[in-house]
């Protein structure tokens, strides 16, 4: 049996409680469905700076109404510390996804994007350990590898940050290093590739690639393409995170604890072969966007040139195995993009 089936067996035996962050996010809502899945009882924070009501709806309409039930929401701000010991309080796990995403938007506002993921994140591990909660794990990024070229990206070797954005994800990292050394508490830092998949947000100025060209697709618009397209990512469907953050909360072996990992696929695709991918799935519906080119203009600053993980640190010390391919992945979300 596989490590993470073994988890959500187990699971199912016990109830503990868990905390997510930023739950009316795309991930966090990910995380939270999955786990009211497995009958676990949720507390899910979030002020809908980023994150939406609707995905919080959607989930209740995808679970039964006694694991709905499991589920009690906080509206409120991770830069308020109060509000994080508040909803620390009885958690065994804490699932830190709140953050003010994006490379561009961090260049354009670097005080937003660090008092939400630096100072917010500080007030949140200072929250989790004084309420002695079993595990905090974190979000952070492919970002931190920066400028390092070395591809695959391996999690000892990073480069220079290129961003705000970078630089408070590498500061969730050694602050989370600092608190294992000082005070013993144990945390797991997981590096997300491009997660893509339901409930990711397709509007907006900061919208990931992949829900922005679905919709642009759809509904017969322009598509810009930063560069000259053979820039290339290591694309990851929301199932792998979700698989990723449960395993790094109940993981056993102690070498496991205050590490980083890589969670991603392992598979590189480029700009251009991404745009294929996309156009011929919407074509399936909308037959006329096979006669959409893209258009192609200037590469953006703070981007890096290539992404690729190895998970193979992953794979050994959490048992992490992704189970849905970047290919799998589009015609799952697809269908999601497509319909929202």
């Amino acid at each position: 049996m596989k490590r993470y089936d073994e988890v959500k067996e187990d699971l199912l035996k016990r109830a503990a409680t868990w905390l997510i962050t930023g739950v009316a996010g795309f991930i966090g809502s990910n995380l939270l469905e999955a786990l009211l899945k497995l009958d676990q009882k949720v507390v899910g924070l979030d002020n809908f700076l980023t994150g939406h009501i609707k995905n919080l709806q959607d989930v209740e309409s995808c679970v039964s109404s006694g694991q709905w039930r499991n589920f009690s929401f906080i509206e409120g701000d991770i830069k308020n510390l109060a509000i994080c010991r508040q909803v620390c309080e009885g958690v065994d796990y804490v699932l830190h996804q709140a953050a003010l995403g994006s490379v561009s938007r961090s260049i354009e506002n670097p005080i937003a994007t660090n008092d939400n993921n630096l100072v917010g994140f500080l007030n949140m591990i200072v929250a989790a350990k004084d309420a002695h909660v079993k595990r905090f794990v974190y979000a952070t990024s492919s970002s931190v590898y920066g400028d390092h070229p070395e591809l695959p990206k391996i999690e000892d070797r990073v480069g220079r940050p290129l961003s705000p954005y970078a630089v408070t994800k590498k500061m969730n990292e050694i602050y989370a290093d600092v608190f294992a050394a000082v005070y013993g508490f144990n945390t797991i830092g997981l590096r997300y590739f491009n997660v893509f998949g339901p409930r990711q947000n397709p509007n907006g100025p900061y919208a990931a690639v992949i829900p922005k060209w679905f919709s642009a697709l759809r509904d017969g618009q322009n598509i810009h393409i930063n560069g000259d397209g053979q820039t290339s990512r290591d694309f990851s469907y929301v199932d792998n995170v979700v698989q990723a953050n449960i395993l790094a909360a109940c993981a056993t072996n102690e070498e496991a604890f205050n590490q980083v990992y890589n969670i991603a696929y392992g598979d590189r695709t480029t700009l251009n072969e991404l745009f294929h991918l996309i156009r011929n799935k919407v074509a399936e519906t909308y037959p006329s966007a096979m006669t959409v080119q893209p258009e192609y203009r200037d590469f953006r600053p703070g981007d890096i040139r290539d992404s690729l993980a190895n998970i193979d640190k992953a794979k050994i010390l959490l048992g992490y195995d992704p189970p849905v391919s970047v290919g799998a992945g589009l015609e799952k979300a697809g269908k999601w993009y497509l319909n929202d």
